[in-house]
Formats: C-alpha cells, structure tokens, sequence
C-alpha cells in the first residue's frame, strides 16, 4: 500500500486488477474475419486507414467507408496532423484526406465511399448508414478499423447505429497508446481516461434518443 504524502496530499495507487479493468474497458479487439466492409472513423492522422488499407489489399473486404468532417469543438476541418508531407494537407474534411491516405497506399477510388459532414463518432456511423441507404447497400458484417484507444467508443455508436451488422474491431495504436501502456505515461493516462468523460458526455446529448432497457 503506497501511503506517501506529497505537498500535504495522500497519494493513492491504483492496483493492477483496478488498471486492468479499466484497460479491457476501452481496448476492444476482435479476430480478424473477411467482410462487407471496413469502416473508418474520421482523424487527422493516417495510421488506422493505412492499416484498413493493408487490409483491403489482403482481400478482407471489398469497400471501405471513411467518414468525417471535422472536430464539432473546431467548427471546421483544422488540417493533417501528421504526414501533411507525405499525403497533401489541402483538404476539405477528415474523409477527404482518409480517401487520399487510402488511394496513396494502393486502394481503387471505386472501393471507396466517403461521408465528408460527420463531426463526432456518433455521427461517424449516423451519416455513414444514411450514405449506405441512399445506394442502396446492405452490410452484414463489417470491420471498424480505428484508433485502439478509440476502439469502445467507436464500436459503442457504431453498434447503436447498426444493430443489425456484425462488427469487428480491429484496433492500431497510435502515439505509443496501447492496452500495455497506457498508463505508464502522463499523455496515455489523459487520452484513455478522457474515453469515458467523452462517452458519457455525448451519451447524455442523446438524452430522448436511448431507451435504457
């Protein structure tokens, strides 16, 4: 029991069954399947869509879906923040910086279908079923490629919104933000931990919309 005190305050510990829950939380990962699909949730930076387009190239699914606008805080898309050099940085939307990450590692234009308004996840999977409506596309199972500490959220909303599609995550770490070692780093223990303020705040703006049975 750690009972140090520093600048007047007890410090706590957090034990490693208490770290391991919350890390089987927010890190989901599911066993690799061929699909229908593969969604991709909207971001500034390039590493989940260059993995969603290995797995295009090594034949688990024939379309792609990467959605996104901007950041709802932000108002309007604020640039790549990372790899501008190597993909452009002159875009529109979040979509439409994912489709050049996507052609740019060997995807077809033909397999993809972008949503460019999306400004959070919930309207990530929202705007990405109105999109598959309108061409009249039906999925049964999907891969939602993602960010790892992203993973709960993402499928959280997707799995709202898709209820009738199986959806397996497959999650890529990025800056170093694993479900080993998260917690080892001040940056880590903001990102994951900042997951369940950002749920239940966006859980509570869907307030009329949830039946909680």
């Amino acid at each position: 029991m750690d009972n140090r005190v520093i600048e007047g305050r007890k410090m706590y510990h957090l034990d490693e069954k208490q770290i391991q829950e919350i890390t089987d939380y927010i890190f989901l990962e599911d066993k690799l399947e061929k699909a229908d699909a593969i969604f991709i949730p909207g971001c500034a930076r390039p590493e989940h869509t260059e993995e969603a387009a290995r797995l295009y190239k090594d034949g688990y699914a024939p379309l792609l879906l990467p959605s996104g606008g901007y950041t709802k805080v932000q108002g309007s898309f604020q640039g790549v923040s990372k790899e501008g050099q190597k993909y452009g940085a002159d875009f529109a939307s979040e979509a439409d910086f994912l489709e050049a990450v996507l052609i740019q590692n060997g995807v077809p234009a033909s397999a993809i279908l972008k949503e460019c308004e999306a400004t959070y996840t919930l309207e990530n999977a929202e705007k990405t079923k109105v999109l598959l409506e309108k061409k009249d596309i039906h999925l049964k199972k999907a891969i939602l490629c993602c960010k790892a500490h992203h993973s709960r959220r993402s499928h959280l909303y997707y799995s709202m919104v898709f209820p009738e599609i199986e959806i397996l995550v497959h999650p890529v770490v990025v800056d170093g933000i694993s479900r080993e070692d998260w917690y080892k780093t001040a940056e880590g223990r903001k990102v994951v931990l900042g997951e369940f303020s950002r749920m239940g705040q966006q859980l509570l703006m869907m307030e009329g919309r949830i039946a909680w049975d």
